[in-house]
């Protein structure tokens, strides 16, 4: 709901691959350490963790962690995509990777409760 109640601005891309992480690493010997980017990048893994949690339970099986990557990274692109078109929010490659990773992490989870569930 954030993404729809910014104001449209220009088209920003930040296309540097781990920027943020570099930034926050930086940061860390100053004054003022960037924990506000350390909790955007946090809340961007969380951000699609339980749609790769729910995906196998409405599918009913469970799915390969390489088919949970991809099918991540075209969501999260996606978002991304829309965020660049529409002017709402910056395209950024770090976004696209955490919310992949998020993706993975809850295809993961569910793959591991469904494997102990099936032998119970």
């Amino acid at each position: 709901m954030y993404c729809f109640s910014r104001l449209p601005s220009k088209r920003i891309c930040k296309l540097e691959v781990f920027w943020s992480w570099k930034e926050i690493l930086n940061s860390m010997n100053t004054i003022y350490p960037k924990y506000e980017l350390l909790l955007e990048n946090i809340l961007n893994v969380i951000m699609l963790l339980p749609l790769g949690i729910f995906l196998p339970l409405v599918y009913g099986k469970k799915i390969n962690w390489k088919v949970g990557l991809l099918i991540g990274f075209c969501i999260s692109f996606s978002i991304e995509l829309m965020q660049l078109v529409l002017c709402r929010g910056m395209f950024d490659v770090d976004d696209i990777i955490h919310n992949s990773l998020g993706f993975l992490i809850g295809i993961v989870i569910i793959n591991k409760v469904l494997l102990m569930n099936k032998i119970s």
